[in-house]
């Protein structure tokens, strides 16, 4: 059965190749906006759907599946504060000033659709960063050196965003970046696919 990674992320095409299966990419085109009173959780869950059944639409197989937003946690330890991608560097200092010696959580939503069965498997994986305190200056360095401006939180963690932190949490560092493959193995084990001993 073909495998299609419903993403145009290079992250995520990355840790895909890390399982060693062969697949096709195919980005879908929906509407990602936030539905009011939408949470985070609900959001992502949400979108992953809707990009495996966007791709199911031309492709057919085993179709992979996720989003991500990243959420600030605010004095009252609420999780409502959603980051978006920058877009510029005028933004990205606002949200890394905002970020600065703070915790962020990233949800991150995997969905894992067979067009063949019309079976649907999805989960919302959390993975939470503590900020360091950071100097104007230090953000402003990091900001030009890597210019994240299309990444949600101003930060490319798998780069030099690392050295923003001060500590992570998680059982899936892979979530991080995208693409949850802990819970993708499962997924798959799930439609019958052992990657340690079956081939696609």
């Amino acid at each position: 059965m073909a495998l299609i990674l419903a993403s145009s992320s290079p992250f995520r095409q990355t840790l895909l190749n890390k399982l060693g299966l062969e697949f096709s990419v195919q980005s879908p085109d929906i509407d990602e906006s936030r539905k009011p009173g939408e949470s985070p959780e609900q959001l992502v869950y949400r979108l992953a759907q809707d990009k495996a059944r966007e791709v199911a639409k031309s492709k057919h197989g085993l179709i992979i599946a996720s989003d991500q937003v990243a959420t600030l946690q605010d004095g009252l330890g609420a999780q409502d504060v959603v980051l978006g991608k920058p877009h510029t560097h005028e933004n990205a200092i606002k949200q890394l000033s905002a970020c600065s010696g703070n915790v962020v959580t990233f949800v991150t939503s995997l969905c894992l659709l067979n067009t063949n069965s019309g079976n649907i498997q999805t989960i919302v994986e959390n993975y939470k960063v503590v900020f360091r305190t950071l100097k104007p200056e230090q953000i402003d360095n990091y900001l030009k050196k890597e210019q994240p401006y299309n990444c949600a939180g101003s930060f490319k963690s798998e780069g030099l965003g690392i050295s923003l932190f001060s500590s992570l949490e998680g059982r899936d560092p892979n979530t991080l970046i995208g693409l949850p493959l802990i819970q993708l193995i499962k997924l798959l084990e799930n439609e019958g696919i052992d990657i340690l001993s079956a081939q696609l």
